[in-house]
């Protein structure tokens, strides 16, 4: 068993993302490839296109944001669940004008990036 405490992971600026935004990585890539992480999105940032070699999980906990897919974009709050299946191109962040805050928990590895939304 491991207890990770809040606060314990080191906030970094993320690489991928327009905008400006804050990961904390709590668990990076375990035994199954499993990895967990919060992200702080500003006003109207978001990540680039990407795509997971397994799935992703987000749990929005605070603020007001959007997920897109190729075909559709929605909006998302707080207690908002997302699913994202193995090798589906998405991108995710906040709304303009507002910020969000996720868990996002994946597995399978790190996720193959693209560019940025339009």
């Amino acid at each position: 068993m491991q207890v990770i405490r809040k606060g314990s992971a080191p906030a970094e600026r993320g690489t991928t993302f327009t905008g400006e935004t804050t990961l904390e990585r709590y668990l990076a890539g375990g035994a199954e490839g499993i990895s967990l992480s919060v992200v702080h999105f500003k006003d109207g940032s978001r990540t680039h296109w990407h795509e997971h070699p397994g799935e992703q999980i987000l749990f929005i906990l605070e603020g007001r944001g959007r997920v897109g897919t190729e075909n559709e974009e929605i909006e998302v709050g707080p207690g908002d669940v997302i699913y994202t299946g193995p090798g589906e191109r998405h991108w995710h962040g906040a709304a303009p004008g507002a910020s969000m805050t996720h868990i996002s928990i994946t597995r399978g590895g790190p996720p193959v990036w693209g560019e940025p939304p339009e």
